[in-house]
């Protein structure tokens, strides 16, 4: 169902696909296209308050030409950085499924093995957490939390950040500045 304040546009409204530099060091891992965000844009985080947050802490960063985000035309690059979610479709009420999840994972599997040159993943709540951890084959994977940074065999660092969504941004939970400081430390590791 459209939002009133979107009623008069077109919906995308299927699987969204990943954005950004194909030849990324990093890779932002959320969840899954919000419903009136990426569902009704086309693109990953773009034309939501979550991806307001999100874009603004990467364009500080360096990986974002600008720090907002509101359509697939804006003019928005990444450069150095690619967005992802493990689940390619708005799901009901904002909360994958399992079965969306296995659904989706050939797709998400594919995309981490044709980003070969990764040195760092930000992922973005628990659920995309639990998703990466077990498409990486971490093991045992450590309990997420903010900041919480996990380095893999094979010299990628995974690294953990509460989701930018309202629930976290509105109440506190996520500032600016603790999102500021995963792409902070996302950066030294990608430029050491």
């Amino acid at each position: 169902m459209k939002r009133a304040a979107y009623r008069n546009d077109d919906y995308w409204s299927k699987a969204v696909p990943g954005f950004g530099d194909p030849g990324a060091r990093l890779l932002v891992v959320g969840l899954a296209p919000a419903a009136h965000g990426a569902n009704r844009t086309g693109r990953m985080f773009t034309g939501d308050r979550s991806g307001d947050w999100l874009y603004r802490a990467m364009w500080r960063a360096g990986y974002a030409s600008q720090a907002e985000s509101s359509s697939r035309s804006d003019g928005m690059v990444l450069t150095d950085a690619w967005i992802t979610s493990p689940v390619k479709c708005a799901p009901p009420g904002n909360k994958p499924t399992t079965m969306e999840r296995d659904r989706c994972r050939p797709f998400f599997s594919r995309e981490l093995a044709a980003l070969t040159k990764v040195r760092v993943l930000v992922v973005l709540g628990s659920f995309g957490y639990q998703v990466a951890c077990s498409e990486l084959g971490i093991r045992p994977r450590p309990k997420f939390g903010h900041g919480v940074e996990v380095a893999m065999p094979d010299g990628r660092t995974l690294l953990g950040s509460y989701h930018v969504s309202q629930q976290n941004t509105f109440t506190g939970r996520l500032t600016e500045e603790m999102l500021d400081s995963v792409f902070a430390r996302a950066r030294e590791i990608c430029d050491s």
